[in-house]
């Protein structure tokens, strides 16, 4: 009869290291292929919204030129050295006091509108309606 307490010679016990060797054969390439895809995907996230940010400069270069191209006289096309001009800037009219009060008037409306969610947008709010309200109290506003 063999002894209760005695392991079998045998079959020499595993050691600690050994078990570890076997979980990490196994969970070692698991997590390679896992780093490697979180990898080519975020990689592919920014360069699809660098080709994007890329695409839309490149179509709004070749739409300035395109208006400069129509724009320009024909002396000017066959000069290759020189910046197109910017178009000129629109300027509008003044808007009168009695406008400006009317908008005054609304953006207060808007305001009082406003569901605020807590104190401090509250204070917020509150705050910019009294400037409003002096803007229309006032005898001369200033210029937008």
């Amino acid at each position: 009869m063999a002894a209760v307490g005695k392991p079998d010679p045998a079959s020499p016990p595993e050691a600690p290291s050994a078990r570890k060797g076997v979980v990490m054969r196994r969970i070692f390439p698991f997590l390679l292929a896992a780093n490697i895809f979180i990898g080519v995907y975020v990689f592919a996230k920014t360069y699809k919204r660098d080709q994007e940010k890329k695409n839309a400069q490149a179509s709004a270069a070749a739409a300035a030129v395109a208006a400069a191209a129509a724009f320009s006289s024909p002396a000017t096309t066959s000069d290759k050295t020189a910046e197109p001009t910017p178009p000129p800037k629109r300027v509008h009219p003044p808007i009168s006091e009695d406008e400006q009060r009317q908008i005054y008037k609304w953006m207060l409306e808007e305001k009082r509108k406003i569901k605020p969610r807590n104190a401090a947008e509250k204070n917020k709010i509150n705050e910019e309606k009294a400037l409003l309200k002096e803007f229309i109290r006032a005898e001369s506003l200033p210029l937008l």
